[in-house]
């Protein structure tokens, strides 16, 4: 076994069962690990100086193979289900043994890193893996530490990712031959048979969001977050196509991170050292953080190259929409260094109503917050076949359902207790239709949204008169700068008012479906923040 790079003291991985491999690759710098990946033919250089690499056969997560070992950490813990789904310990025992005899007398890599960007939670990490680009990704995502920290490294968790390995499910317990699998007794997670690097990122963020909040009283957060010139923190909790990171990305206001973050009695701090954005339509004219910041170091998936170039073309689709980029957070311009913010004044949920009954902005008592945090909802349309008009309702609780292994109650409790504590605004945020659903309203102006936010953030809502939503309940304000008054009450902007009562109870009826399953875990002020049916209609 030979060793090459910067080698901690703790280098022994004979514990893993790792003390037949060929060559262990240890922190290498990033040049290094592009050079390792365009020499053995896995990636070539785009024009912009990012290494582009294909994922292969999964192009993004599968949620569906995605386990969590039953120990007696996590037997009463986790809210067991079709999401955070169990398996045997000793089944975990044999498939790891199995991954680690493939991994004999063959290269690996190793980058030690940390997470979480605080001094009390800091967590140290040691990323295995079978391929230099994989271990690129972790170098991007996770905190970098110093030649020295890499020395006296001791790794609290571990990741082994082997994208070659294939399970046999009849064999080890998984549904097919990939595989992401966390273990908290063994504080391992392991990934087989997919080279999507996002499950090493997001098998490292369920780690946290069961550590932080059942172990350390630290609420985990699937969000974006920025701060202002005096301090102030605002938080942005949002799905996919909601707009969450446009509206954090403020020229005006330093950037803690854009997907995943912490809450403790002092402020919000970054889990990561990086950004994983989506590159599908990307210009420099509209997401400008995002497309300077693919350049050397930055790791490209699945995009294809314009004709005779090595330029990206961010606009084709023909391996993914889900095209994405990975880089370190020192690559955006105002980037808060380290990556903390006070206690938030201001916190968002965003999102997109294609049925045009959710107000563009609304404030939310800390029942509200905790019942509309649980749900997680936004639209998503329906097709865009001729005459589909209907939105597709998504519900994703606590804003990232595939990634938090307790009960959504526990999380939203959390909230609002620090909501209470911190005399927190919390305000919902419409960024779909108004003026009817999808297809015969419009999309609220983007300019609208930003100056809603920044109304919200310079305290100037606090000044104007509410009213009440009839369905939701919502306190919406009758006035707000640089937005017409009468958008302000999506009711005002049906030309059939009856029309929108009908829809606001369909809305209200999939709201309270989709949260009868949370209803056992919480307290009565969040059931009673529930949307009531009109009986007018």
């Amino acid at each position: 076994m030979n060793h090459y790079g910067i080698v901690p003291k703790n280098n022994d991985l004979s514990n893993l069962g790792l003390q037949n491999v060929s060559n262990i690759f240890w922190n290498l710098t990033p040049a290094e690990l592009v050079e390792e990946t365009i020499i053995q033919g896995m990636g070539l250089l785009s024009n912009t100086g990012a290494l582009a690499v294909d994922t292969g056969e999964f192009t993004g997560r599968s949620p569906k193979d995605r386990f969590i070992v039953e120990d007696d950490i996590t037997r009463e813990a986790v809210w067991w289900g079709d999401i955070n789904i169990k398996f045997d310990a000793d089944k975990f025992d044999k498939l790891y043994n199995r991954m680690a005899a493939y991994l004999s007398n063959r290269d690996i890599y190793v980058k030690d890193c940390a997470v979480c960007d605080h001094d009390v939670y800091r967590t140290r990490l040691r990323v295995i893996t079978e391929l230099p680009w994989s271990s690129l990704f972790a170098d991007n995502m996770f905190l970098r530490l110093s030649k020295e920290e890499m020395i006296e490294n001791d790794p609290e968790w571990t990741v082994i990712c082997a994208p070659d390995f294939m399970a046999i499910p009849e064999l080890d317990g998984t549904r097919q031959s990939n595989f992401a699998i966390l273990n908290f007794s063994r504080k391992m997670a392991i990934v087989g048979g997919t080279k999507y690097t996002g499950e090493i990122k997001k098998g490292i963020f369920s780690i946290l969001n069961f550590v932080l909040p059942h172990q350390k009283n630290v609420l985990s957060m699937h969000c974006s977050a920025n701060v202002g010139p005096d301090g102030d923190t605002a938080v942005f909790f949002g799905l996919s196509g909601t707009g969450k990171t446009t509206l954090s990305s403020d020229p005006d206001r330093g950037l803690i991170g854009d997907d995943e973050h912490g809450w403790a009695d002092d402020g919000v701090f970054n889990f990561e050292g990086g950004c994983y954005a989506k590159c599908i339509n990307l210009t420099e004219e509209q997401e400008p953080q995002i497309y300077s910041a693919i350049k050397f170091g930055a790791l490209l998936e699945n995009i294809t190259f314009k004709e005779d170039s090595s330029e990206p073309d961010y606009y084709d689709k023909s391996k993914t929409e889900n095209t994405r980029v990975s880089y370190p957070i020192e690559h955006i311009d105002n980037a808060v260094r380290p990556s903390r913010g006070g206690n938030p004044k201001n916190v968002f949920f965003l999102t997109a109503d294609a049925s045009g009954i959710l107000p563009p902005i609304s404030k939310l008592t800390p029942g509200q917050a905790s019942y509309h945090f649980i749900s997680g909802y936004t639209a998503k349309v329906a097709g865009t076949e001729e005459g589909v008009t209907e939105p597709q309702s998504a519900f994703s609780a606590c804003f990232g359902a595939p990634f938090m292994p307790l009960h959504p109650g526990v999380y939203a409790e959390m909230l609002a207790d620090r909501m209470k504590k911190n005399s927190v605004n919390v305000w919902l945020i419409n960024t779909g239709w108004s003026g009817g659903a999808y297809g015969t309203g419009s999309r609220i102006k983007l300019k609208y949204t930003r100056a809603m936010i920044h109304a919200a953030m310079r305290g100037q809502l606090e000044k104007v008169d509410f009213e009440r939503h009839d369905v939701f309940g919502l306190a919406m304000p009758k006035e707000c700068n640089g937005v017409p008054s009468e958008i302000l009450n999506p009711k005002n902007t049906w030309a059939d008012a009856n029309a929108y009562d009908v829809k606001a109870n369909e809305l209200a009826t999939k709201f309270i479906n989709n949260f009868k399953k949370f209803e056992a875990g919480v307290t009565d002020e969040i059931r009673q923040a529930s949307p009531k049916i009109s009986e007018k209609v």
